[in-house]
């Protein structure tokens, strides 16, 4: 049996909640291995929905949930997201969920820091979540992180507040924003330590004897490929390496653990903020998606930008990503189309080019080729076997699959976690 990791093929918001939340069924330990709570998964279980942002989806299905060392930690938001599902009769405890005890943490003064910036480029926003991501990874590489384990050492607190103060407030002062005292940062996580220490552990002494002893592990991927700091739309990116390699850093577990890597992808495509769109709608067509889709952002309630499906754009991240098949999702959306287009290929100033380029100005004037297939009127919506589905939709699906190189191996036709057409079992390897 083989691992598997999950990661997104677009620019997130493809429904990995649901995959994961359906994976995990036959998985023994879900792990979240990059981000923050930026990125939001809906899982619909029953009557119950969940919107989770930090902890894994596995949790739901009474699974073992561990947030790796590749994630930075807003404890607050941490506590706050345990606190709600708890109420939905979620129990979740330090015996479910470990998290590891050298992952970063946000703090207050990062999202001051987030939004400060974000004010500051006026016109040139990001469109970052302001949530302290970006900043809290800043600090990660620059050595002057506050980690889980710290918690546990107010001296080790005490002189790194006091380096982690000296370049954050001086920063702000620059920005005209409101500056931080040691002695508030201290308290805020002193008061927090006692209810984040008992999850504390060693994630990747975890994973270690998972392996071991032959456990299915699920590695959960928040954001998507388009999304990555090095290989997706820079800079209206992430702030964290979203691709399936970055599954074993972000754990602790070396490459060859990692598994089959599932990428998942819309039926159409759908981004959130600032940045290079190529096949995006602004007409009646565009809203009808977002409107069947109910696309607006888990965490921030943000519409989504919507358009026709990126085969380009998708072949690209499942190269980079080291995607081996994709779970492609929401077709029942495009029931009803006449027309439905894709795009195959791309133009920049009026050249031909294979690929979304690198340069900013150059992808924001990159114009999508298409190439438009018949719709079809029936349903796919709930559809469970490729039987079920409209001859159209079948011819939509393989054309996806030629156009981007890899088998479509999971078909979702509705948030329903059973409405699964299930091709390969990627646990199967």
């Amino acid at each position: 049996m083989s691992n598997v990791t999950v990661i997104g093929a677009q620019w997130g918001d493809e429904g990995k909640g649901k995959i994961v939340d359906w994976l995990a069924s036959r998985a023994d330990i879900v792990v979240r291995f990059q981000g923050g709570h930026n990125a939001g998964h809906t899982l619909v279980v029953g009557n119950q929905t969940y919107k989770l942002s930090l902890l894994p989806s596995g949790l739901v299905r009474g699974k073992t949930g561990l947030i790796g060392n590749g994630v930075v930690i807003d404890p607050q938001a941490l506590l706050a997201e345990i606190d709600r599902v708890r109420a939905q009769g979620l129990d979740v405890t330090p015996q479910s969920l470990r998290i590891a005890e050298n992952a970063a943490l946000i703090l207050p003064v990062h999202g001051a820091i987030d939004r400060a910036r974000e004010v500051a480029r006026g016109e040139r926003k990001i469109g970052t979540t302001g949530r302290g991501i970006g900043p809290a990874y800043e600090d990660k590489v620059a050595r002057r992180a506050i980690r889980v384990c710290d918690l546990a050492e107010p001296e080790t607190l005490d002189w790194k507040l006091d380096e982690l103060l000296l370049h954050h407030n001086t920063l702000l002062q620059g920005l005209g924003a409101p500056v931080f005292t040691k002695q508030d940062l201290m308290d805020w996580l002193m008061a927090l330590a006692p209810r984040i220490l008992p999850f504390a552990d060693r994630v990747w002494e975890l994973l270690d004897e998972a392996r071991r002893a032959g456990r299915r592990i699920l590695f959960e991927g928040a954001q998507a490929v388009m999304l990555d700091v090095d290989h997706g739309t820079y800079p209206f990116v992430t702030s964290s390496n979203t691709v399936a390699s970055n599954a074993g850093t972000g754990s602790g577990v070396g490459p060859a653990s990692i598994g089959f890597v599932l990428g998942i992808a819309k039926a159409y495509s759908t981004r959130v903020g600032a940045g290079p769109f190529p096949t995006e709608l602004f007409d009646e067509t565009g809203r009808l998606l977002g409107e069947r889709g109910h696309e607006f952002g888990t965490v921030t309630g943000r519409p989504r930008r919507c358009g026709w499906f990126d085969a380009v754009l998708v072949r690209g991240a499942i190269r980079v990503g080291g995607i081996n098949g994709l779970a492609l999702t929401k077709l029942d959306v495009l029931d009803g189309f006449d027309e439905i287009r894709i795009c195959t290929g791309y133009t920049l100033d009026g050249i031909a080019v294979r690929h979304l380029p690198a340069a900013p100005a150059a992808s924001l004037r990159t114009l999508p080729v298409f190439e438009t297939m018949p719709g079809w009127k029936e349903t796919t919506r709930g559809a469970r076997s490729y039987a079920d589905l409209p001859a159209q939709a079948i011819k939509y699906v393989r054309r996806i699959e030629e156009l981007v190189e890899a088998p479509v191996t999971l078909l979702s036709t509705s948030p329903e976690r059973d409405d699964t057409i299930l091709v390969r079992d990627p646990f199967e390897g």
